[in-house]
């Protein structure tokens, strides 16, 4: 029994967050530099940023292949290694439209307009990839070969969309009720004959 006791409290010693002095600020953990951290402006930023990457694909490719071409690993298929940028690129088409669903879904349900706020958080994450212009090729290969979104992108954008969708209806306040799903309104009662 003693044996499962110290192994149980190892396993909590592991789960203890490391001392405050140590860990990142809760608002910094997870976030690059220059991104929003509300979860609409994450997504947004994550929007642009992304855009900035799938942008350079057709420019970046020649200097990508020659790269691939020049090193390769032993064993390796250059055809193999092509196909996986071109897979990497529809994945990016997808999680832009999975971002630019959960922003939509946010502006509809927000009170106040927020996309203003939107565009200049894509403009930010676009920014990301703005040295691109004034770097050497090569430079701009490896960093976009290298390149991933942060992994919170994906999961902040489903959230938002969920939270969005949820809350939407309750805001609608304005709208006018779908007069088929309204409850009919009982007959008035007939009104009794009067005997003059």
């Amino acid at each position: 029994m003693p044996a499962v006791l110290a192994a149980f409290a190892m396993v909590l010693a592991a789960a203890d967050p490391a001392p405050a002095a140590e860990a990142p600020p809760a608002a910094e953990a997870g976030f690059p530099a220059g991104a929003p951290h509300d979860d609409y402006g994450f997504v947004a930023w994550c929007y642009g940023s992304l855009h900035g990457y799938l942008d350079l694909y057709d420019q970046v490719m020649p200097e990508v292949r020659r790269i691939e071409s020049t090193w390769r690993r032993p064993g390796s298929n250059l055809a193999d290694d092509m196909a996986v940028y071109g897979q990497m690129r529809r994945q990016g088409q997808i999680s832009l439209k999975a971002y630019a669903r959960a922003m939509e879904a946010a502006e509809r349900a927000s009170l106040k307009p927020i996309n203003a706020k939107g565009g200049e958080s894509v403009r930010r994450g676009q920014a990301t990839w703005a040295a691109a212009a004034t770097l050497p090729k090569a430079r701009v290969a490896q960093e976009w070969m290298s390149w991933t979104l942060p992994a919170r992108c994906d999961s902040t954008a489903s959230d938002l969309e969920a939270r969005a969708k949820l809350m939407g209806p309750a805001f609608q306040v304005h709208e006018e009720p779908d007069p088929l799903s309204a409850p009919e309104a009982a007959p008035a009662p007939a009104a009794a004959p009067t005997n003059p």
